[in-house]
């Protein structure tokens, strides 16, 4: 690995963007963040740093921007509570760290890589997750930080319509998205991933996703490194993100095909839908999704950020769009 190699930053803030749900100023507010965490873990990968410093760089800027299902932004479970999920993983040595129902951590990403660093444990849940925090000293606030009023006003609308037995379409596709990733190549040719997320509007029970499941929603070896947002409990049953990267190490299938096999077939052929996005050793970067849009964006050489929300945008990739029909009723 004594080659220098090109540096890669990929980020999502989530799939499933509803149109509707966009006015200029919300979508000036997610283009801004998303540069802004792109510019901030590309600076790490400029440095030198490992691509585990690019992701939690780049997944802190989402975190702390209440636009995203993430951190400051988090939605409401049934009983009127943030929990919070997050995972990182090192490709090169295979080393992660993974967080669930966390209710008074800042930075959920922050911690997943405490877990990894820091315990001998890969999955820390709960009140034992803060209690480790405490010892790791990673900043904890009260449950009220993360507390927006849209947040709030989308639970209510789900509870009603709970105590109503309807769903409309778009409450239940929304419910289920909204989540931030993020997966780096640095100039040692390393790749790392991280997800963090709120979970889904009006889960109950401790409902966990995808996010904080190494190998369902972030996964990455030495070959391959993948950030999943959508509906979790499809991205576990197929274990999604490590099934892209099997395809693309064992099978020798390429990056972009890989994802798109899982992300855009496999997933909605049982139901599901949603996103992610991938990166390969030699740099090469996929962004498939089926929903309205998903806000994503990436940087590389030449340092400057490419961003995109919808399936119509321009995101520098070359790729064709995706196929809107593909999306599950």
């Amino acid at each position: 690995m004594s080659h220098a190699t090109t540096p890669v930053l990929v980020i999502h803030g989530g799939a499933g963007v509803i149109k509707h749900d966009m006015n200029p100023a919300r979508e000036k507010a997610v283009r801004a963040a998303l540069t802004q965490a792109l510019q901030n873990g590309y600076a790490q990968l400029k440095a030198g740093k490992p691509a585990m410093d690019a992701v939690t760089a780049a997944i802190t800027v989402l975190e702390n921007d209440p636009n995203f299902n993430a951190g400051k932004g988090a939605v409401f479970t049934h009983d009127g509570k943030n929990e919070l999920d997050a995972a990182v993983m090192d490709g090169y040595t295979l080393k992660a760290g993974a967080i669930a129902g966390v209710h008074r951590v800042k930075n959920p990403i922050l911690l997943a890589r405490a877990v990894m660093e820091k315990s001998q444990h890969v999955m820390l849940a709960g009140d034992g997750a803060e209690a480790f925090a405490k010892e790791a000293g990673i900043e904890l606030v009260d449950p009220a930080y993360f507390r927006t009023e849209e947040r709030w006003q989308q639970l209510q609308k789900a509870l009603k319509e709970d105590a109503e037995h309807r769903q409309h379409e778009d409450v239940e596709t929304a419910k289920h998205f909204g989540t931030v990733g993020a997966v780096a190549l640095d100039a040692q040719g390393r790749l790392a991933a991280g997800t963090s997320t709120g979970g889904m509007t009006n889960k109950r029970w401790g409902r966990i996703g995808d996010s904080p499941l190494i190998g369902a929603g972030t996964y990455a070896n030495n070959g391959c490194a993948v950030s999943g947002t959508g509906w979790g409990e499809f991205y576990i049953r197929t274990v999604a993100a490590h099934e892209i990267c099997m395809r693309v190490t064992q099978m020798r299938v390429p990056l972009k095909r890989a994802a798109a096999e899982v992300i855009n077939q496999e997933i909605p052929s049982m139901g599901g839908n949603g996103g992610a996005i991938a990166l390969d050793a030699q740099g090469n970067v996929a962004m498939p999704f089926n929903t309205d849009g998903m806000f994503r964006g990436w940087i590389a050489e030449d340092g400057k950020p490419h961003v995109a929300i919808y399936g119509d945008d321009d995101d520098g990739t070359g790729d064709p769009l995706p196929a809107s029909d593909s999306s599950a009723e």
